[in-house]
């Protein structure tokens, strides 16, 4: 059994035998399920980009190209 301990800021290290098994790196996402007394953690699988729907980057002006 891994064990690690919360600190009193409510913060734990995700152990180094947790971390290679999911090939956690910084920056990645966890999941936490909680059934009864046991909780799963996993990765968040981050799905593909949808490069169409970055309405952010998107301008009043592109629909004037569109007719060239």
């Amino acid at each position: 059994m891994i064990q690690s301990r919360i600190t009193s800021k409510a913060q734990t290290t995700v152990p180094r035998a947790v971390r290679t098994a999911l090939r956690l790196g910084a920056g990645d996402a966890l999941a936490w399920v909680i059934e009864g007394d046991r909780v799963t953690v996993s990765l968040v699988r981050a799905e593909p980009a949808d490069f169409a729907s970055f309405g952010e980057w998107s301008d009043p002006l592109d629909s004037v190209y569109d007719d060239l």
